[in-house]
């Protein structure tokens, strides 16, 4: 399963890769949201990591212009941000899931994995 994590933060960036490659999973590694939707648009992932605080575009921004493109691969929010008011933002723009740091790495790979179980056909409400 090839994996795109947009992370700035050098050293959890490093941690979460060295644990994905672990796990088996293909990871390409983004440091800006500006980077990130442009690989997203390449249709070469199964699903993406986002962080939110990166330069150049949020992950919620990365999230909502990847869905308005027509891109339906699972999408993970992975952040800092734990108000309410940030978790509804990150879903209502396209997030699938949404997790806190700091976190658990069997949680951030149970999340994983359920998200691989999903259809990646994201459809709006009509």
């Amino acid at each position: 399963m090839r994996v795109l994590l947009a992370e700035d933060e050098k050293r959890m960036a490093a941690a979460i890769v060295a644990l994905l490659k672990q796990e088996k999973y293909d990871v390409d590694h983004m440091t800006d949201g500006t980077s990130a939707l442009l690989a997203l648009e390449s249709n070469m992932f199964d699903m993406a990591i986002l962080d939110v605080m990166m330069p150049k575009m949020s992950g919620f921004e990365v999230s909502r212009r990847a869905r308005s493109k027509g891109i339906t691969i699972p999408i993970l929010i992975l952040t800092a941000k734990s108000q309410l008011d940030d978790k509804v933002e990150g879903l209502d723009n396209g997030a699938d899931d949404y997790l806190t740091k700091p976190f658990q790495t069997a949680e951030l790979l149970a999340r994983l994995r359920a998200l691989g179980r999903r259809s990646s056909s994201f459809q709006e409400n009509v």
